[in-house]
């Protein structure tokens, strides 16, 4: 019967993929991870045996089993099942071997340590050394020998598993061809024999069912009743489950006029995923439930099973349909099709798919009854002509949205392109039925289904994490929208998250849909594990190789240590230096020091964790110290400056430093850079190298104590004594000038236009030095205009010469009206503050009248004497 079954059993296989990942058990690398516990164990126990008398048992039965599975192949070359089973005891015995070898490396260790301790033998013409040490050093040398050739013949037996693996491989990829490609004459005799045989199939298949309903009334309707009220509560506390956890994601919001893109998107994979996967839950509970309770019995558990997946399989394809199509929710609809367009497209591919899983049924029907091989043929031959005729009137249909833009319109045909591809798919498939090669013809018609239904789920999946990746996307979603409301979360933050998510998206997709991909095309879950199990735990690549699970495993006990480090730093720094008298700086360097101790440790938990010998990193050293010889001189020299700053500690945290231009408080201080806060709260990254290599300045170094200078100046004719003892006052008495050292004024210069002093204060807290200096201008100007003190302005002579009869009209005019004329000046003047012209009068012009008088000039905005 298996002749024609290319993928037999295959649907159910789907369905219960579908409930592992649903029950969350995923991909399970081998079932030599369930044996992890039991392996532990069985070491224990033999702690006490000599480790090379055991290797040397183990190897033996490990040879004897390769020698029995090679024994086996041939008879089995006609049988995938037990070619299946063949290749995973294969595998279990290579795993054994390399195990073997990995388990005689300590001793072997052990034994090279002890014979470099002896040393070599004493040379000729040196006193002989005693015979105990000398029968101790062979008989180590015997044993070194001993696992040598153990360790060799491991390697042989894995180079035979592997060979013999390759074998198997190739005989199921021949099998399977042969399966494909095998060929039988059609002819109208076939269908009047397969029609005898229908007959008779149908009375076995009639009495099986009738005597397993009567058995279960009478012996079993006690546990039929359990296993089914066992399944509706299953059903509904699923059902109750994926409303509460994920109805945000299946639901449409039939509120929503006209939703997004990304809510499309979202809904059409959510629904489709998470309901197929809680469906397959409830198909594989339920038969799990009437399986355990007896209640089937064996000519009819295969029957139930693939009608169980042929549901699966409908449901699956009618979901997705129904999600991408959308014939009702017009606003939710994916594809720009018609309303009728999207009602036939959906109810077309569920019969494609209910054609495609009853022809699996009937296949399982035939098994069970014993049926002759020729009606399996007629029963996959009538299915794979029905979907090909299907696929035929799919590219006649009229489903693409009309030019008008209204849905409720008649529909346009399909694009040229995909209508041709469907109809040479559709005759394809009759034709290679009609030239007797109904295995391929049935294998196409399953993938175009299955394969393509769940391309399109992947596709939809991917397209959803791209749009929720995407800038903003992921705080638009229900959850997003959820999560910042519920935690507080800005949106930043959830941008960023989003990616994660749209990464979780893809994997899930992937995770989910290229195993149901292979499982349609013939492999088995075997098939899968083994690769998984390679994939995670070793990857070759020349003669390296990486193993997944160690680099995972090294990366979660990093995080883990990490996690402790951090926590230690904080309380160390809250709890022990918090109750000291340490100020910020060294309390920050303490911390920052911890900080990078824990981090350095944490790393190297991690790599030994992860299989990772700490001797290679003198590899990576040397590779780096090659790096910085080259390009990297910048980063060491900051980075070794950083840790100069952070033992030295010429300044720290909250200091008020300078350096070039630079001038601001010591935010941070890390091993490659350090960040200043300028007074105008512009951060400047600093590289650590230049407050090594070049002067800085720093105003609270060791304590806050600064001083503070306030330049002011005075009229000449103002008494410098009594301007020295008002400053003085004002400084005494000042609260935050410090009394010791004592405030200082001084008389520092006869200015251009004043009398200069200077005040000299020093402040217990220097950073306060701008306020009181304020203040103290404030009390210096009170005080001298109270004193009658002139502070004056800065003042400038200016001498006319006027020789010209004109010149000196013009001034007459100027004394008489109070502006110069503009035929005189040659532009427009306007009132200013005249300016005294006894010095024209004095310069002896006859024509300029004696007394005093004010010339108005706009030239300049200074007032001239």
């Amino acid at each position: 019967m298996r002749s024609m079954s290319v993928v037999s059993g295959r649907i159910p296989a789907l369905i219960a993929f579908l409930l592992l990942l649903a029950a969350g058990v995923g991909l399970s690398p081998s079932a030599s991870f369930a044996q992890a516990a039991p392996a532990a164990a069985e070491q224990a126990a033999k702690a006490a045996v000599n480790p090379v008398d055991d290797a040397r048992q183990q190897l033996d039965q490990a040879k004897q089993q390769l020698s029995a599975i090679e024994k086996q192949l041939t008879p089995s070359i006609g049988d995938d099942d037990k070619l299946v089973d063949m290749m995973d005891q294969v595998e279990k015995v290579s795993r054994a071997v390399i195990q073997i070898s990995v388990d005689l490396r300590p001793s072997f260790d052990q034994l090279k340590s002890r014979l470099d301790q002896l040393g070599d033998p004493p040379a000729e013409g040196q006193p002989p050394e005693a015979q105990i040490v000398t029968d101790e050093r062979n008989r180590l040398k015997s044993e070194r020998a001993e696992i040598n050739a153990l360790t060799g013949q491991a390697e042989s037996l894995s180079s035979e598993a592997s060979r013999l693996g390759t074998a198997i491989m190739i005989a199921r990829r021949d099998l399977f061809s042969k399966k494909l490609l095998a060929r039988r004459d059609i002819s109208l005799g076939l269908f009047e024999t397969a029609w005898d045989m229908a007959g008779r199939e149908a009375s076995t298949l009639q009495r099986t069912f009738g005597s397993w309903t009567s058995f279960i009334w009478r012996f079993k309707a006690v546990y039929f009743g359990g296993a089914v009220m066992g399944s509706l509560a299953f059903a509904l506390v699923l059902m109750v489950t994926v409303r509460r956890l994920f109805g945000s994601l299946v639901r449409r919001d039939p509120m929503k006029e006209t939703p997004s893109y990304l809510s499309r998107l979202s809904v059409a994979f959510w629904s489709t995923t998470i309901t197929t996967l809680s469906f397959a839950a409830f198909l594989t509970v339920s038969y799990a439930l009437f399986d355990r309770l007896n209640v089937l019995r064996q000519d009819v558990a295969p029957i139930i099973s693939a009608c169980l997946g042929m549901i699966g399989l409908v449901f699956f394809i009618w979901r997705l349909s129904k999600a991408t199509l959308a014939p009702v929710d017009v606003q939710w609809r994916l594809v720009r099709v018609s309303n009728s367009g999207a009602s036939a497209l959906v109810h077309l591919f569920t019969l494609m798919a209910a054609v495609n899983g009853l022809d699996y049924v009937l296949e399982a029907v035939s098994t069970t009854a014993g049926s002759d091989l020729i009606l399996t043929v007629v029963k996959s031959l009538i299915a794979s002509v029905i979907i090909g005729l299907l696929l035929i009137a799919l590219s006649f249909s009229r489903p693409i949205l009309n030019s008008s833009g209204d849905p409720k319109d008649p529909g346009r045909p399909l694009p040229h392109f995909a209508a041709i591809l469907l109809r040479l798919c559709g005759v394809a498939i009759i034709l290679l039925c009609l030239a007797g090669y109904v295995s391929l013809a049935r294998f196409l018609s399953t993938q175009l289904i299955v394969t393509g239904a769940v391309v399109i789920t992947i596709y939809i999946g991917i397209l959803s994490g791209r749009a929720v990746s995407e800038q903003n996307g992921f705080p638009r979603t229900a959850v997003g929208g959820y999560i910042g409301e519920r935690f507080n979360i800005e949106a930043k933050t959830l941008d960023q998250l989003g990616l994660a998510v749209g990464f979780c998206i893809y994997l899930f997709a992937l995770l989910v849909g290229i195993p149901l991909i292979l499982l349609s095309w013939g492999f088995q879950f075997s098939d899968i594990e083994r690769w998984v199990y390679r994939i995670f735990t070793n990857i070759t690549i020349g003669s390296f190789s990486i193993s997944i699970v160690g680099i995972l495993g090294g990366l979660i006990i990093f995080a883990i240590a990490l996690v402790i480090s951090r926590f230690f730093e904080n309380w160390l720094d809250r709890n022990v230096l918090g109750r000291t008298y340490m100020d910020a700086g060294v309390r920050n360097s303490v911390k920052t020091g911890v900080g990078y101790l824990g981090i350095g440790i944490a790393i190297m938990i991690g790599l030994s964790a992860a299989g990772i010998s700490l001797s290679n990193l003198a590899l990576v050293a040397g590779a780096l110290s090659l790096g910085i010889g080259f390009g990297l001189q910048n980063i060491v020299s900051n980075f070794v400056s950083g840790l100069i700053l952070l033992a030295e500690r010429p300044f720290k945290v909250g200091d008020w430093v300078v350096t070039g231009t630079t001038e601001g408080f010591v935010r941070r201080i890390s091993v490659r850079a350090t960040e200043i806060e300028t007074f105008q709260r512009q951060t400047i990254i600093v590289p650590n190298s230049e407050f090594i290599n070049s002067s800085v300045g720093n105003w609270t170094h060791r304590n806050k104590i600064g001083r503070i200078e306030i330049m002011v100046g005075v009229a000449y004719d103002s008494d410098p004594r009594r301007v020295l003892e008002i400053l003085k006052e004002i400084a005494d008495a000042h609260p935050k000038l410090l009394h010791f050292p004592e405030p200082m004024v001084v008389f520092a210069n006869f200015g251009d236009s004043s009398l200069d002093f200077e005040l000299r204060g020093y402040l217990a807290d220097v950073l306060d030095g701008l306020g009181v200096r304020t203040e103290i201008r404030l009390q210096i100007y009170e005080r001298f205009k109270a004193e009658g003190i002139e502070i004056p302005f800065p003042q400038r002579d200016l001498n006319i010469n006027m020789k010209s009869e004109k010149i000196a009209e013009a001034v007459r005019a100027a004394r008489d009206v109070g502006r110069w004329p503009e035929e005189f000046s040659g532009r427009k003047r306007g009132k200013r503050p005249a300016a005294d012209i006894s010095d024209l009068e004095n310069e002896g012009h006859p024509d300029i009248p004696e007394g005093d008088g004010h010339i108005e000039d706009a030239s300049d905005g200074e007032n001239q004497q």
